[in-house]
C-alpha cells in the first residue's frame, strides 16, 4: 500500500454520541447491583446540601435499606469504601445526616452503626 494515498488520510464520520436503542433509561443486567426506589427527591435534596460525603453515605444507606427492605440497617464500612468513603469521612456524613434529621443513628463500640432512615421532614 502506498504511504502517500489519498484515500488513507480521509476521516471516517462516526456521531460523537451513539443513538441510544430505546427512550427508556438504562437498567441493571441481571447479578448487578442497583439502587432501589423510589428515593423522595426532598430526601436526597437535603442530604446534598450536608458538607463532605453526606450524599455518598445516604446513597449507600439506601442500597443497603433496598436490599433488607428495611429502612433500619446496620451500616458496614465496605459499602462506604465502594464508593470513596474513609471511615472518618463516615462518622462525619452519619453526624451531618443525623444533624439534618434525615437518619437517626444508634452506634455501638466494635460494631456498625444502626441507621434508621427517617421521612425528610421528620426531626429525629
Amino acid at each position: 500500500m502506498d504511504p502517500l494515498d489519498p484515500k488513507r488520510l480521509t476521516l471516517r464520520r462516526t456521531p460523537a454520541v451513539p443513538a441510544p436503542r430505546s427512550e427508556k433509561p438504562p437498567r441493571h443486567k441481571p447479578g448487578e447491583k442497583f439502587l432501589k426506589g423510589p428515593v423522595p427527591w426532598d430526601w436526597i435534596a437535603r442530604a446534598a446540601q450536608q458538607p463532605g460525603k453526606a450524599l455518598h453515605v445516604a446513597i449507600a444507606l439506601w442500597f443497603m435499606a433496598g436490599i433488607k427492605r428495611a429502612r433500619t440497617v446496620a451500616l458496614p464500612g465496605l459499602a462506604l469504601r465502594v464508593l470513596g468513603v474513609s471511615r472518618y469521612a463516615g462518622y462525619r456524613a452519619l453526624a451531618a445526616l443525623d444533624e439534618a434529621g434525615l437518619v437517626a443513628v444508634a452506634r455501638h463500640p466494635g460494631r456498625n452503626p444502626v441507621v434508621t432512615i427517617l421521612e425528610a421532614d421528620e426531626q429525629a
